[in-house]
């Protein structure tokens, strides 16, 4: 395939990328799902590479009856490649590929990589590779499930400027919805979803082991309802939608909670006291904290970080 095939618009169906043969290196819990979802859009998965267990499973169960080989050779049989190893692999990976000469003109090569834009695929678009950067803004489970919710996630897109539509395309093919990304704004962008991804689940995780620790028997569906009212709230008004005892300046409530936290499950109170710094932050910003009432609360969040268990 060369840059000429690249299509011209992905919304006509004319314009859509030829039937591609499809290559996964790296088949964790995104590559076999991003192959799936471009085999029901009419590619070929014809070769995979992955060594521990895990990836066999995830391959036989997502991609049946695709061969698990060698890199090398996943490059050498797929047209449109895609390289979903962790970030901090990838580099190595591409110049590795490069260098052996693994990598054919005009070949599609495309990482998932959050972090990275198209630079860390240079040595490949030396090698006369066409290099893009696909980043699916959802978390995978390493099941058939990922494919359907790719129908809607939206997709972080970076790709030299004569491959955007290309790019786009793709997305659109797989059921996503393309958002570009300049290949500076790559880390920013990949920290504010780590932020909002993973850190989430570590507080839902935490919120739920306290609750146990109450006496909650169900503290998923104690949390279900609340927590999916909360996310709705903040896309819909973001700042405007903070409540609770931080944002409406109640510093006795605050000050139960630290000392309860300290008693119960002293390593949730670091945690605690910086999330409630930002919500106040924030709170007093967007005037939904009045400034009388966050002198006292703001003396409550100092006071827990020099009580024992508190330092820094």
């Amino acid at each position: 395939m060369n840059a000429s095939a690249v299509p011209l618009d992905p919304r006509d169906p004319r314009d859509r990328p030829a039937r591609l043969t499809v290559g996964v290196v790296g088949s964790g819990r995104v590559g076999p799902a991003l192959a799936a979802a471009l085999r029901l859009a009419g590619h070929r998965p014809v070769a995979a590479s992955g060594v521990s267990d895990a990836s066999v499973r995830r391959a036989a169960v997502l991609l049946p009856e695709v061969p698990l080989v060698t890199p090398a050779e996943v490059l050498a049989r797929a047209e449109l490649v895609l390289l979903t190893v962790p970030d901090d692999a990838l580099p190595g990976l591409v110049e590795g590929l490069a260098e052996t000469g693994a990598i054919r003109p005009g070949q599609l090569l495309v990482h998932t990589s959050g972090r990275y834009g198209t630079k860390v695929l240079s040595p490949a678009l030396h090698a006369g590779a066409l290099p893009l950067a696909l980043h699916p803004a959802m978390t995978f489970t390493g099941t058939s499930v990922d494919v359907q919710r790719l129908a809607g996630c939206s997709f972080g897109v970076t790709a030299p400027d004569e491959l955007r539509l290309a790019a786009e395309a793709l997305v659109i093919e797989m059921g996503g919805e393309p958002e570009w990304v300049e290949e500076d704004a790559r880390p920013l962008y990949h920290a504010a979803l780590a932020l909002g991804a993973n850190h989430l689940v570590t507080l839902v995780a935490q919120s739920m082991e306290l609750l146990g620790k109450a006496g909650v028997e169900a503290p998923d569906r104690m949390l279900g309802p609340l927590l999916g009212a909360a996310l709705d709230n903040a896309l819909r008004s973001g700042d405007a939608a903070l409540t609770g005892p931080v944002a409406r300046g109640d510093a006795g409530t605050v000050a139960a909670h630290v000392a309860e936290l300290r008693e119960h499950a002293p390593a949730a109170v670091p945690g605690y006291l910086a999330m409630a710094r930002t919500t106040a932050d924030r709170a007093l910003a967007h005037g939904l904290l009045k400034p009388e009432l966050a002198e006292d609360l703001l003396g409550v969040l100092a006071d827990g970080d020099s009580r024992p268990g508190g330092e820094r």
